[in-house]
């Protein structure tokens, strides 16, 4: 009985302090960290571009996002569909149009959202001009040929053709699609042209030998 009491004694002096300072610890709440930013999604933005007044499809419009600047031009019947996102400002921009703009809301539930945007006729008006036809070509000829060019005009003209000036934006100007095509074209004809058999060498042509030593006998290697 004695020992019983004992080890009852024991387990309330030990332990009972620490059940109560468990008990009366305060709780501690932790702290999530929560992103207030809304993650915005893609969609798919399309839509047709008509005329205020008529309504009729206005084609080949510049549409793009304002702030990256990616979009897309709409077809020749005012069609038009490119990825965006929500919140994204999109600027509808066309000759003989004024400019507009439109902001793709937030708050969408689908990953799609079409518009129909109207857009207001720009107006601009000229000055006039008046063209005169000469009573001839004659007279056209004689007028340009006696034609009194300022002296700065001249000058320029002068250095823009002068032989280094030609020759080192020729040396800087790249080729041209159709040049690069020409080509591509004329080295494809060469290989089915020589296809199956040696291509010609002029180191073993006698007559290329024979109009290169003619050319250096007759001086034309010499520099002028």
């Amino acid at each position: 009985m004695k020992h019983l009491f004992s080890i009852l004694l024991f387990t309330v002096v030990f332990f009972l302090p620490e059940v109560n300072a468990q008990t009366t610890r305060p709780a501690t709440t932790a702290t999530v960290k929560t992103d207030t930013t809304k993650q915005r999604k893609f969609i798919q933005f399309s839509g047709i571009i008509v005329t205020a007044d008529s309504l009729r499809p206005i084609p080949f419009v510049n549409i793009f996002d304002k702030k990256t600047g990616r979009g897309t031009v709409s077809d020749y019947y005012g069609f038009y569909s490119f990825v965006a996102m929500e919140g994204d400002t999109i600027i509808f921009s066309s000759v003989g149009f004024k400019r507009s703009r439109f902001v793709i809301p937030d708050t969408l539930t689908e990953d799609k959202y079409s518009l129909i945007q109207m857009m207001q006729p720009d107006t601009i008006v000229l000055p006039q001009v008046t063209v005169y036809p000469w009573p001839s070509k004659e007279q056209f000829a004689q007028a340009f040929v006696n034609m009194n060019l300022q002296d700065d005009y001249m000058a320029r003209a002068y250095k823009n053709m002068q032989d280094a000036q030609v020759r080192d934006a020729a040396i800087a100007m790249s080729n041209d699609a159709q040049m690069a095509y020409y080509q591509a074209m004329r080295m494809e004809r060469y290989k089915l042209y020589y296809a199956g058999q040696v291509p010609p060498n002029n180191l073993l042509n006698p007559i290329a030998w024979y109009q290169f030593v003619q050319a250096w006998k007759n001086g034309d290697f010499k520099q002028k």
